[in-house]
């Protein structure tokens, strides 16, 4: 090897390698956001209390709070996602979204003319959102038995302005997962994740080449998601619960996800009540109470049972 060789081998090995700095695709990020038109700065979506207040969006069942997205996964739209790359905790900006980024162009061949007859009666009216044929709209005339239907999105030819901040970066798995959860569910059931180490069966070769099986311990990691009433009762989850699942794994290397149903009793019906029923028999002093009325109520059946028999012996008797 020559000096030059040497020294410049000497140098690249003194080189630092160069690292990527700052938030980067596929990371896990905690963020606040304020969507607005351009048009008429109408706010169409806020995680802010505040900003919702002063907009006069009244949602009771929405929760105004940061929200976990994955950057680069088309959680939120290209030019905020572009944005965030190589930002930090507590960076905050305005992305501009020309409506072709957005929702789309408006169209005026998807306003269309339908058959009253695919619209529920009640929902036949100017203004009301209707779903024909897997798509929804929103009716804008009524005429005889036709209607015609907008088919576009809301916000379609609309320019948007996206503003954000950055509240932190999500390292924590079972954050993580409550995070996409979320976003899918618009809800964040209990969860966890544990490690296990299980008993599996592997194909090794022997010293002879030939294949043969063994039982290896392993570590596995699992996540438990406790499901409550209103989670299965979540149309994203009932129709794509696999998908969910599937995008879990992969995302958090995980194994497997187990789903606990969770029955609390709130609207359990005619099961609640019997499950109440047989929490007032509980035992001890209270059971025997309880047996003792019911022996009594089955003593008086019997002796109004046989005064019934005397009444009917008698009138064919007078007959």
């Amino acid at each position: 090897m020559s000096d030059n060789e040497a020294a410049e081998e000497a140098d690249a090995e003194a080189e630092p390698e160069e690292t990527e700095s700052g938030i980067q695709d596929g990371d896990f990020v905690r963020i606040h956001y304020t969507v607005r038109t351009q048009s008429d700065d109408r706010v169409v979506d806020t995680t802010r209390q505040d900003v919702a207040e002063e907009a006069g969006i009244d949602d009771d069942e929405y929760e105004f709070e940061p929200r976990i997205i994955v950057v680069g996964e088309g959680h939120v739209f290209p030019g905020v996602d572009d944005a965030l790359i190589d930002s930090e905790a507590g960076d905050e900006g305005t992305v501009e979204i020309p409506a072709e980024d957005g929702f789309g162009e408006y169209s005026q061949e998807e306003v269309r003319t339908v058959s009253t007859n695919k619209i529920d009666e009640e929902n036949r009216r100017p203004g009301a959102q209707v779903q024909i044929d897997d798509e929804q709209g929103y009716i804008e005339t009524v005429i005889g038995g036709r209607a015609r239907v907008d088919f576009n999105h809301p916000l379609a030819g609309e320019d948007l302005e996206y503003d954000y901040e950055v509240i932190e970066v999500v390292d924590d798995d079972e954050e993580q997962a409550a995070g996409l959860l979320g976003m899918y569910l618009q809800m964040e059931p209990e969860l966890r994740i544990e490690t296990e180490t299980v008993e599996e069966e592997v194909t090794v070769e022997d010293e002879e080449g030939e294949e043969t099986t063994r039982t290896e311990e392993v570590e596995q990691r699992t996540l438990y998601i406790e499901a409550n009433q209103q989670m299965q009762m979540n149309q994203q989850w009932m129709f794509q619960k696999q998908q969910v699942a599937q995008d879990l794994m992969d995302r958090l290397d995980l194994d497997r996800v187990v789903v606990e149903e969770v029955f609390d009793g709130s609207s359990a019906g005619m099961m609640g009540g019997m499950g109440g029923m047989m929490g007032g028999m509980g035992g001890g002093d209270g059971l025997e109470e309880e047996l003792e009325d019911i022996e009594g109520d089955l003593e008086d059946a019997d002796v109004d049972a046989e005064e019934i028999v005397e009444e009917l012996e008698d009138a064919d008797l007078e007959e």
